[in-house]
């Protein structure tokens, strides 16, 4: 492993969930300064999102794609080969560099791909500083683009990856306040089933590809059963009443 001095830094990058212009200032600055940029791909190595996005602010020379088996859930042993794998590349790069970004969708503190990096990098690399900056959320996007209030007043939020299991959404969506919903799309029926016995469908939004050529932002009550994008995102408000500032 190489000797990476105390200076050198990785700092998780979040670049939004797809629209370039959602890209922080700070995130673009993170971006050009550093000495390479890394993003995720899966087994394939075909372009990420993540890579599309951060194209618009640094030349293709300046990205290193890196697999991470990003949606293996199944073969723990595979998943985790694929983590030191990426792990080992990145370490090395620090070795070379003073500063690595790391671009993730979304923010990196949020069921984010960093998160398993870092914790690797911590022990591979002694010494390096890991900073994160923060990025919009799909929530925050679709809550945008669709009209969704995502909280008022007292209300809380509850934020579900629906690869927990149908089970735990419905659970969520039993209790108060808005509930989000990520990751769905493969489960997309059973989230319907879920909105309809807990009386939450009515005013529930979902939506895909945010920001980008192929975006879909529809009502919930259509859903149909079929399969739609993994990363398809869910909105099921809270319940209001009492006009304004009712939940205050």
């Amino acid at each position: 492993m190489p000797d990476v001095m105390s200076s050198s830094r990785l700092i998780g990058v979040g670049v939004g969930p797809g629209d370039p212009e959602l890209v922080t200032v700070k995130g673009v600055n993170a971006l050009r300064a550093a000495d390479v940029v890394v993003v995720p791909v899966m087994d394939s190595g075909e372009r990420g999102r993540a890579e599309a996005t951060v194209l618009h602010y640094v030349p293709e020379e300046k990205v290193l794609r890196v697999v991470f088996a990003l949606n293996e859930r199944t073969d723990r042993a595979r998943r985790e080969a694929a983590w030191d794998a990426a792990g080992a590349t990145v370490a090395e790069l620090l070795g070379a560099h003073r500063v690595v970004a790391f671009a993730t969708i979304g923010d990196p503190n949020v069921y984010s791909t960093f998160t398993y990096l870092a914790l690797t990098i911590g022990e591979l690399v002694p010494g390096v500083v890991v900073e994160t900056v923060p990025g919009i959320t799909a929530m925050q996007d679709l809550a945008a683009r669709s009209g969704a209030v995502l909280t008022e007043g007292t209300e809380p939020l509850t934020l579900v990856p629906v690869t927990a299991g149908a089970a735990v959404l419905k659970d969520a969506l039993a209790g108060p306040g808005t509930v989000v919903a990520y990751k769905f799309g493969r489960q997309a029926g059973e989230v319907a089933e879920a909105l309809r016995e807990t009386g939450r469908i009515g005013d529930a939004v979902w939506g895909s590809a945010l920001g980008l050529p192929e975006e879909s932002i529809r009502p919930a009550a259509e859903l149909d059963g079929q399969p739609l994008p993994y990363l398809s995102t869910l909105i099921a408000p809270a319940r209001r009443e009492g006009g304004r500032g009712g939940k205050l």
